[in-house]
């Protein structure tokens, strides 16, 4: 510990993100659920647009052609949406703003892993709700005194996803808590719940632009709701951070949201590629969840996960393991590739399986 710390930093249990190779390594990179068909050429085009003499202002505070783009997308007003950087940020914003309470909130036992450090970041009490056995959310088990509800749709890592009347019975029997629905991959295969947020006052939807947008590397996400929880946002945001969003990100996004065929064409491919990668892994033996997202969750009923984390990056290939809790610790995580990059796990696995 530091001398210098504030008394709360000794405690904290940081989020580890999945690995980042140098830029000189070559691996087969299917660990951090990336789009492996990259941005829309109107993106790159937008970007070089806005690279002038404008970079040495400031950028719109307010993100408000961005803000209007989303708004349009989903049939919102722009009041009913707020942007930040990445939706990790606007995550943590929602935990600050929107859940500290003095009930816990519940959010599955089994999910993403930056939840609870959100909730010791900002002392917001959390009960962890088991998921059943086949690693799906059970609704009913939600239907208990809370401080609010967050929960990822499709569910990370498992890749189980909730359909629209599930997630309006989570509002209607938390009517007077914040349900935060985290649609990180809504994009492969669910139906995201924006459609419900005129009917909600208690909901607040979380999406992306890094998974099916391609734009990981310049990290902006958006949160749609009620004008009161997107306020609340607001004034978070505007008492930490009051210009989040830089010239080109706000430029490159809105390119992204407006550009509807290549994202249909680049959903569509990587749903394909899902499909094709499930069926070569149970080919091997592999027990593979059913997933609604842009990775696969599974198994091999002879094999250590841990160990075939390892021997997979011995032979180039980095997917994601999950040490805790005990219940995955054999799964691993697999993004979905392009087709290059499925064959050159599988032939590592082919590798890997036929040695005793």
């Amino acid at each position: 510990m530091s001398r210098f710390w504030s008394d709360f930093v000794e405690g904290l249990q940081p989020y580890v993100p999945g690995e980042q190779p140098a830029a000189d390594e070559v691996l087969v990179k299917l660990n951090t659920n990336e789009n492996p068909l990259g941005p829309s050429p109107r993106v790159l085009a937008a970007i070089r647009e806005h690279t002038n003499d404008g970079l040495r202002l400031y950028p719109d505070p307010e993100s408000r052609r961005l803000r209007q783009g989303i708004a349009d997308y989903h049939g919102l007003a722009a009041s009913s949406v707020f942007v930040g950087n990445g939706s990790d940020e606007v995550l943590a914003h929602c935990f600050n703003a929107l859940l500290r309470h003095a009930a816990p909130i519940l959010t599955p036992e089994i999910s993403y892993s930056f939840y609870p450090v959100y909730c010791e970041l900002y002392g917001v009490e959390r009960i962890a709700v088991p998921l059943d056995e086949q690693f799906r959310i059970r609704v009913a088990d939600y239907q208990q005194p809370n401080g609010g509800i967050v929960l990822a749709n499709p569910n990370a890592p498992t890749g189980h996803c909730l359909g629209l009347a599930e997630i309006e019975q989570l509002l209607q029997q938390s009517p007077d808590s914040v349900v935060v629905v985290d649609e990180a991959y809504i994009d492969f295969g669910g139906e995201s719940a924006a459609a419900l947020v005129g009917r909600y006052a208690n909901l607040l939807v979380v999406q992306t632009l890094s998974k099916s947008r391609s734009l990981a590397g310049l990290r902006v996400g958006y949160a749609l709701g009620h004008p009161e929880l997107v306020e609340g946002l607001q004034r978070v945001k505007n008492s930490f951070n009051s210009y989040p969003l830089d010239a080109l990100a706000q430029a490159a996004a809105l390119a992204a949201i407006e550009d509807r065929d290549w994202f249909d064409k680049c959903r569509a491919q990587v749903i394909n590629n899902r499909q094709d990668m499930a069926a070569g892994l149970c080919a091997m033996g592999f027990q593979v969840l059913p997933s609604a997202a842009n990775f696969l969750f599974v198994r091999h009923p002879e094999r250590d996960g841990a160990e075939l984390l390892a021997q997979l990056r011995q032979r180039g290939v980095i997917v994601r393991h999950f040490a805790l809790p005990e219940a995955i610790s054999q799964y691993l995580r697999i993004s979905v590739g392009t087709v290059a990059q499925q064959a050159a796990l599988f032939a590592a696995l082919e590798q890997i399986l036929s040695i005793n």
